[in-house]
């Protein structure tokens, strides 16, 4: 085989290469989805959240079977560490949301009332909130973002996996006019902040919590819209009039500007030790590797 072909598929350590991984995490994933797809058309019915998270676990497995990996590569090491990240995580997630409501309600731009108590309910948006951030963090910070930071760089990866972050996003309801173009923005900004959330500790816990909490905080505990889908919620807000680019109107604080700016300033602490430039899973500020014995490090001269 020539060398230049066999270099479109392995690199110089005669590893698969990062692109074909990704390609095959995606193909695993359709012949998962596809059957799923008509056996759901025939019942009648609609694939599920969990149904969802369920697939992406075995492509996930499955890739990393064929990796020679443990899955801990990808979700974090289930520990003690790991609950800990996660309750982090989720206390940032209740801070990411309540702090634009917070703002929108001193400027008597939203006003609360309290809604009929519903626990079954309430319970239930709970439990897809959950299913939710499961998936989605996943699918978007699990294989495909690791296998595309170590094929292309850090920031290559934010931008392309933001893509397709707000891509998937583009159907939801009320993703129209100018709710779309402030949706867009905050979500694909979202993206980054829970991608910077996982480079920060090489695990799904912290972007998870993140992820659940402030779709718990936005939705179920203050009744704002859930990328444009309405969920039981403790209280009803009711927004000013015609000010749907400040409070994000049906769609939620994701569509808002105080949503944003509370975005933005959460990525930027995350980003703080971060590298200026493209980095990869091999650079020192997000995981490098113990150099080997046979190649120590040279000390130098003094």
């Amino acid at each position: 085989m020539p060398k230049w072909f066999a270099a479109a598929f392995v690199d110089r350590d005669h590893r698969l290469r990062n692109g074909w991984w990704v390609a095959a995490f995606m193909v695993l994933l359709a012949a998962l989805l596809a059957p799923t797809i008509v056996l759901s058309a025939h019942l009648g019915r609609e694939i599920t959240i969990y149904e969802q998270a369920l697939i992406i676990i075995l492509a996930t497995v499955a890739i990393q079977a064929l990796r020679r990996r443990p899955v801990s590569e990808v979700t974090g090491r289930a520990d003690v560490r790991w609950l800990t990240q996660f309750g982090l995580g989720a206390i940032l997630g209740g801070l990411l949301m309540a702090a634009p409501a917070l703002f929108l309600t001193l400027g008597g731009w939203v006003q609360w009332e309290i809604a009929p108590p519903n626990p079954s309910a309430l319970g239930s948006a709970i439990l897809l909130m959950a299913g939710v951030a499961l998936a989605e963090e996943l699918l978007f910070r699990g294989v495909l973002f690791q296998r595309l930071i170590d094929g292309i760089g850090l920031w290559p990866a934010q931008l392309v996996i933001g893509a397709f972050f707000v891509l998937t996003h583009l159907g939801n309801p009320g993703m129209e006019g100018a709710t779309k173009i402030w949706a867009g923005v905050n979500i694909f900004a979202a993206s980054v902040l829970f991608g910077m959330a996982y480079v920060r500790t090489r695990s799904l816990a912290l972007p998870i919590g993140l992820h659940f909490t402030a779709n718990v905080t936005q939705g179920v505990l203050l009744g704002f819209g859930v990328s444009g889908a309405a969920e039981p919620s403790l209280l009803v807000p009711v927004q000013a009039a015609g000010m749907d680019w400040l409070t994000g109107g049906a769609f939620g604080l994701e569509a808002s500007l105080p949503g944003l700016i509370a975005v933005l300033v959460f990525a930027a602490v995350l980003s703080r030790s971060f590298p200026k430039g493209p980095s990869s899973l091999a650079d020192p500020l997000v995981g490098r590797q113990a150099p080997s014995s046979k190649h120590p490090p040279k000390t130098p001269v003094r």
